[in-house]
C-alpha cells in the first residue's frame, strides 16, 4: 500500500499478525508522520510484539497523495487503521477497545487509574491555546499542569504513570509531552522548567525505551504538522476571497517551504536537560 516502516514479533505463525496504517510525514511522504494517536497505537502494540504476543507491522500512507488501494479500501478514512485477520478498525475509539479486549495481551495494558486518566486527559487542548493564543497565560496555565505530573510522579516514586511497568496511559502521555516540547520551543519558545525533576526522569527513562524511539516523529514532521494546522486555520490558498494571485504566492511559499524541509536530515530532541546521573541519584 505504502512504506512499510516497523516490523515487531515474529513472523513464523505462531501469533497473529497486526497491521497498523499510520499517517506519513507531511515533508517526504515516507516516514512517520505526527499524528498523536498514531503514535500512542503504535506504542501499545509494539509492546504487545516485544512480549511476542503478536507480530506487528506498520505502513505510512501518505494521506496527501493516497495510493489507489487505499482510496478503494478506506474511502475518506484516515489513519490511524488497524487491521487484524482482515478486519479494518477504523475509528480511534473502537482501535483502542480492540486492542484492548481482542488483541491477545492487550488487556495488560489498559489498567484503571483515575487519578492518572483525569490528570493527563486535558493536557493536550493546554499546547493548543498555547500555540493559537501565544500569550504568558495560556503558557503558564500549561506549565501549571505538567507540574501537577511532576508532582504526581514525584509523590508515586515510579518509573511510569502507574507503577514500574508501562501502560496505556503511558503511551498517551509520552507523544503529547514530545509535542509539547519540540512545538512549544520552536513556536513560542516554551520550555518543560528544569524543577520539574520527577518529569524530566520520566521522560529520560521513556527515551530509552525502542516503543518510543521506534515510533516517534521527527521534530521536523512536529514542526510542519502545527505549521499546516496555522495555515488551514488562516485559510491560506483556501478562502474564496482571495485573489488568484494570493493563492498561487501562498501556495508556492507553502511548496518551498516544503522543499526546504525534505532536504533537512531528520532530527529527534530526546536529550535531557539536567544530569542523567543525579536524576538516577534520586531513584
Amino acid at each position: 500500500m505504502s512504506d512499510e516502516i516497523a516490523e515487531n514479533g515474529t513472523a513464523n505463525g505462531d501469533v497473529p499478525e497486526i497491521e497498523l496504517i499510520i499517517k506519513a510525514s507531511t515533508i517526504d511522504g515516507r516516514r512517520k508522520g505526527a499524528c498523536l494517536f498514531c503514535q500512542e497505537y503504535f506504542m501499545d502494540l509494539y509492546l504487545l510484539a516485544e512480549l511476542k504476543t503478536i507480530s506487528l507491522k506498520v505502513t505510512t500512507v501518505d494521506m496527501q497523495k493516497p495510493p489507489p488501494d487505499f482510496r478503494t479500501n478506506f474511502e475518506a478514512t484516515h489513519p490511524p487503521i488497524l487491521i487484524d485477520n482482515g478486519l479494518a478498525i477504523l475509528e480511534n475509539e473502537k482501535i483502542e477497545r480492540h486492542i484492548m479486549k481482542s488483541v491477545p495481551g492487550g488487556h495488560n495494558l489498559f489498567v484503571q487509574d483515575k487519578e492518572v486518566a483525569s490528570l493527563i486527559e486535558n493536557l493536550y487542548s493546554k499546547l493548543k491555546l498555547v500555540l493559537v493564543r501565544k500569550d504568558e497565560q495560556k503558557s503558564a496555565a500549561l506549565r501549571a499542569h505538567l507540574g501537577r505530573i511532576d508532582a504526581l510522579l514525584e509523590r508515586r516514586e515510579t518509573r511510569f504513570l502507574t507503577g514500574d511497568t508501562m501502560c496505556c496511559f503511558d503511551c498517551e502521555l509520552m507523544p503529547r509531552l514530545q509535542h509539547i516540547r519540540v512545538a512549544g520551543k520552536y513556536f513560542v519558545d516554551f520550555e518543560i522548567p528544569t524543577s520539574f525533576r520527577a518529569l524530566w526522569r520520566y521522560m529520560y527513562h521513556m527515551y530509552q525505551l525502542d516503543a518510543f524511539t521506534q515510533s516517534c516523529p521527527a521534530d521536523q514532521d512536529i514542526i510542519n504538522h502545527y505549521k499546516l494546522q496555522q495555515l488551514s486555520a488562516k485559510g491560506l490558498g483556501l478562502s474564496p476571497t482571495l485573489t488568484r494571485q494570493e493563492k498561487e504566492t501562498n501556495t508556492d511559499s507553502a511548496l518551498k517551504m516544503k522543499k526546504h524541509e525534505e532536504l533537512e536530515t531528520p532530527t529527534f530532541t530526546t536529550s535531557i536537560p539536567i544530569d542523567v546521573n543525579d536524576l538516577n541519584n534520586t531513584e
